[in-house]
């Protein structure tokens, strides 16, 4: 069966649309979350770039007593890579290639789409571009790390072995720990290039530099092709 696509926050390319940037919320946030930053990044019109901010389903969140929010999978408690909602991560990976999917029927192949996340999207957003069969434009993990991390190996992530990676973290990140986040890029370092590695004297959020760092890496990706 097909799967559903979630509600999303669009906002068009201007111009004609040549590229797509889907754009992964964190935990309890939603798809406005994000909407912001687009005109911060002051890009071109002429990349032609359309956003998408897809919302995550509302379910239930252990670490969170229960309460129902909108979440990609469930943590179960602060250490994010132990006892992780696996069920709940290959269905929000299934939930991405169904975006990108889309995306191609609307004339947008895999490799004019970029996949980006914040905390929790951006985990979604790390495992499941590593490993989505067809080759992507970039990954943009913000404040995120690499879940399931034993689950990926050189042939899962073959298709995106050479994706540019652009990772950025807080060195006071309270959150998701900067070591989770070390961890991770020696992880995918060992299976393929490094990701890109940025850090900011922030906690889990995102800075102006960041932003400006984050908008030369798109324009590095949406010029090259």
């Amino acid at each position: 069966m097909a799967e559903t696509l979630p509600e999303c926050v669009e906002i068009p390319a201007p111009g004609t649309h040549r590229w797509t940037v889907l754009w992964l919320h964190g935990l309890g946030a939603d798809g406005h979350d994000f909407e912001p930053i687009v005109p911060e990044l002051r890009l071109p019109a002429d990349h032609g770039i359309r956003f998408v901010f897809p919302h995550a389903p509302h379910r239930p969140v252990t670490i969170n007593g229960g309460m129902r929010m909108r979440a990609w999978y469930d943590i179960t408690g602060p250490d994010l890579a132990g006892r992780e909602d696996e069920a709940g991560i290959l269905g929000s990976i299934a939930t991405v290639e169904a975006l990108i999917a889309a995306e191609g029927a609307r004339g947008i192949p895999p490799e004019r789409v970029i996949l980006a996340g914040f905390s929790q999207g951006g985990a979604i957003a790390c495992h499941g571009g590593l490993r989505h069969p067809e080759t992507l434009a970039g990954i943009v993990v913000l404040s995120a790390y690499l879940p399931l991390a034993d689950r990926l190996d050189g042939a899962a992530i073959r298709a995106n072995h050479d994706t540019p990676i652009f990772q950025a973290h807080g060195r006071q990140d309270p959150v998701v720990p900067p070591s989770l986040g070390h961890y991770s890029q020696q992880r995918i370092a060992a299976l393929r290039p490094a990701p890109e590695w940025r850090e900011y004297d922030m906690a889990h959020g995102v800075c102006a530099q960041e932003i400006d760092d984050l908008r030369a890496w798109l324009q590095g990706r949406v010029g090259a092709i």
